[in-house]
């Protein structure tokens, strides 16, 4: 299967580069996965379209402001000196870092992206903050070690302890919005790229389906006796890496950690004991569920783990009996997963129609409901 089939035409202009102002105006495309047939609706009407007896899963990771500014300041066997003119120079070489996970649940050692990747190798020592040069001597800023190098800008830091890590990072971070949305991330992204829901820090991206929900919504799905729940998987490298090889078979994930909660596991596995459809919120939502259920062979068993799962066309969903999810980059890995569930030329088609009629693409854009 080649990663081209998975191509389609989207002008720039539909590309969202800013969220609406109510959530819950995003239009909604409602996808008949048995026939193909689609309904052009908005999602304030999402909760018409539930069934009485559906449970609603969704995804409550927290987005935290992951990626960092600093500047480059040399090898640890050459200390910066502030009166060495050549020093200064390089301490003025600007850097970009997204942490993309901590290491073995250390605060201090990450895996993560650099900008320039090709010129920041191990042992280099990486300064972050709000301040200038001096800032450095007074203790202000997170300083960080290269210790180890991967392909593709990829790297393992490893910070100096300060008292409160994440702290600093809220305060000296970015919210990190994707590449496509062509702008400087400003202090409404910080409550716009987050859903409501959003409990449990560790994401490096929104799961973007949750965005459209609002206290209100949530509210009516409640009134109406449907039943939710709640897993956690933190969005990293897995969900939004390229790919760059031509077979979609011989492309690898990173794996992504997540949790499932006793309680969460109890209402899955009695849904789908009765045979109740299992509404997934999103394609991290998907992939946790049957990613557990693989590893369950069949059950949804509580616990926590790293899930990698590449669903393509092919993949026998055994879990998952609907997705609301938003429309995704071509040739991606999310919009594999969309094809494998709602049949590859049921979305494309769709996706065409979507073209057509203006939706608003990514992120921040709208969304699809397949049933």
């Amino acid at each position: 299967m080649l990663v081209s089939d998975f191509h389609y035409d989207l002008p720039e202009e539909l590309i969202a580069q800013q969220p609406l102002a109510d959530r819950a105006g995003s239009r909604l495309l409602h996808v008949e996965r048995s026939s193909g047939c689609w309904r052009d609706q908005y999602f304030r009407d999402f909760v018409e379209m539930l069934r009485a007896d559906d449970l609603i899963v969704f995804n409550n990771t927290r987005v935290f402001p992951a990626r960092l500014y600093g500047r480059r300041g040399g090898l640890r066997s050459q200390p910066v000196s502030a009166h060495n003119r050549a020093s200064r120079d390089f301490l003025r070489g600007r850097i970009e870092v997204l942490l993309t996970r901590p290491v073995a649940q250390d605060p201090n050692e990450w895996e993560c992206l650099v900008r320039p990747g090709r010129k920041i190798g191990v042992g280099e020592q990486l300064f972050f903050g709000q301040r200038d040069e001096q800032a450095h001597k007074q203790g202000d800023e997170l300083q960080a070690e290269v210790v180890a190098r991967g392909a593709f800008g990829e790297r393992r830091i490893r910070f100096q302890p300060v008292p409160d890590f994440f702290a600093t990072i809220e305060s000296i971070g970015h919210i990190p919005l994707p590449p496509y949305i062509s702008r400087a991330d400003g202090a409404s992204d910080r409550e716009r790229y987050q859903t409501v829901y959003a409990q449990e820090r560790g994401s490096v991206a929104a799961p973007t389906a949750g965005l459209h929900f609002t206290p209100e919504i949530l509210a009516q799905i409640g009134a109406c006796g449907i039943e939710t729940t709640e897993i956690t998987l933190h969005v990293g490298l897995g969900t939004f890496q390229p790919v760059r090889v031509e077979r979609v078979e011989e492309h690898r994930l990173h794996s992504e950690r997540y949790f499932i909660a006793p309680e969460a596991a109890g209402k899955i596995s009695r849904a789908l004991k009765d045979r109740r459809r299992v509404v997934a919120i999103g394609t991290t939502t998907v992939r946790t569920l049957e990613y557990a259920s693989q590893q369950g062979r069949g059950e949804i068993l509580p616990g926590s783990g790293e899930a990698d799962l590449f669903i393509y066309p092919g993949h026998k969903f055994r879990v998952v009996g609907a997705m609301l999810t938003n429309f995704h980059l071509p040739e991606s890995t999310l919009l594999m997963m969309v094809c494998a569930f709602g049949g590859k030329e049921n979305v494309l088609r769709a996706y065409e129609h979507a073209v057509a009629e203006g939706y608003r693409f990514y992120s921040y854009g709208d969304c699809m409901f397949l049933a």
